[in-house]
């Protein structure tokens, strides 16, 4: 119902308002900032470096040459825009939505999720089975990004961390929008984010925060058919499977006459099963459904309809032979870049980075200024540069040197990995 949500919604009559808006350290104030809490959020994501990097990341297809097809960048403008539209008519605050959307996706790896799982099998001292927590996974990582990684420079050119709001903080860490869940709430009491050990477990601390988790499912599974109709992935016996579970799911046939509400309360606006007509009927129903009592949810027909929607993904698109292919391709590229950092630590403890990666002049220069600016390798270079960042990683301890080479390589488009592996491999 519209507006059935604007009485809770996160604002200064919110009981968690104040906690909404912390921030670790205050930002500078020109005086003249016409923008709210979240709105300064929002640009501080928008003008990151991370931020620009996705529009060079896999969304499904690795490295793609087709300019046609969705990349990570153009994936968070599909959140945040779906995320937009259900706040506006529920009531919500439209720009603590944007601000979280709009970032959700900063500590991605390169090659989607394949890079994801491929640096958490590279970390060391990792648990093992099924459940074992993960050592990276991109939602914790794109909260680090946030905190520890990105920085803007302020009004005397000072470079700085971005010291995001607590609301946005949260809602990076916890958009995983990959278990399915009905009825989503956020839960209410503040914690320190990097206590949460899984993707997908912690619910959002705001209604702003579950509405991005719900968007980003919303989001990625209309235009990832389109996509693999585009490099005809799918086969006609694939399009007739995608029409019988549109039929069994939401009871309509090819040949029956589509209308706004159906006889079993799901929502049509076409015949085509494309991103148009998804990524609208999925709005339109989940703000149909959703109330302050129910949560954010999906009618029955419709979130059996997603469910079986991903299913019918992970079998003709996620495991397609094509894309199992690059996957080995993918290993081979990230972990010989890893291999190759874990063996210079003795050389970043004498400061003699640049020496030992001079047949590798873009690894040499990039890796070396992140030395600088994250790390103790050279704090008069640091001084130089004018980087105030944390000393986020030690290059003497040999853990933190891992996860100084793992974010590293967590940062890289799929072009720049590509480009380093095949410096590093050529002679």
């Amino acid at each position: 119902m519209k507006d059935s949500f604007a009485s809770i919604k996160t604002d200064e009559k919110n009981p968690k308002w104040q906690q909404c808006i912390k921030r670790e350290n205050t930002l500078y104030n020109r005086g003249n900032d016409i923008r709210s809490e979240f709105e300064r959020d929002y640009t501080r994501l928008l003008h990151c470096e991370a931020y620009r990097r996705l529009k060079h990341k896999t969304q499904v297809f690795y490295a793609p040459q087709n300019d046609h097809i969705c990349t990570r960048i153009e994936h968070v403008n599909h959140v945040a825009s779906v995320s937009a539209t259900i706040a506006k008519y529920l009531g919500l605050n439209q720009e603590l939505t944007e601000a979280i959307a709009i970032g959700h996706d900063i500590g991605h790896a390169p090659f989607g999720h394949t890079g994801e799982d491929i640096l958490n099998s590279l970390i060391k001292n990792q648990k093992e089975g099924k459940n074992a927590p993960k050592k990276f996974w991109h939602e914790r990582n794109s909260l680090f990004f946030a905190d520890f990684i990105e920085t803007l420079q302020d009004p005397d050119g000072i470079s700085k961390n971005l010291d995001l709001t607590y609301a946005v903080r949260d809602g990076l860490i916890c958009h995983c929008g990959e278990i399915d869940q009905q009825g989503l709430k956020p839960r209410e009491e503040a914690i320190d984010l990097y206590s949460i050990k899984r993707p997908g477990i912690v619910q959002p601390f705001t209604w702003e925060g579950c509405i991005v988790k719900t968007s980003d499912k919303i989001a990625f599974l209309g235009r990832d058919i389109e996509d693999a109709r585009s490099y005809h992935i799918l086969d006609m016996a694939a399009y007739r499977q995608l029409r019988e579970i549109v039929g069994a799911t939401l009871g309509l046939g090819p040949n029956k006459k589509y209308s706004l509400h159906t006889t079993n309360g799901a929502f049509r606006s076409g015949r085509a099963v494309n991103t148009t007509v998804l990524i609208n009927d999925m709005i339109v129903d989940l703000c149909a459904q959703s109330s302050p009592e129910n949560g954010i949810c999906f009618s029955e027909p419709y979130f059996k309809f997603i469910h079986e929607l991903k299913r019918f993904s992970l079998a003709n698109i996620y495991n397609n032979w094509r894309l199992l292919e690059f996957q080995r391709y993918a290993e081979n590229v990230l972990s010989c870049i890893y291999r190759t950092l874990m063996k210079i630590q003795v050389y970043a403890q004498n400061r003699r980075v640049e020496n030992v990666l001079r047949y590798s002049p873009e690894l040499q220069k990039t890796f070396s200024d992140w030395l600088v600016k994250y790390t103790n390798y050279n704090p008069q270079k640091k001084e130089i540069m004018r980087y105030k960042t944390k000393e986020v990683f030690d290059v003497n301890d040999n853990e933190s040197w891992e996860k100084c080479i793992v974010e590293y390589i967590s940062g890289m488009t799929d072009q720049y990995a590509i480009k380093v592996y095949e410096e590093i491999i050529s002679f």
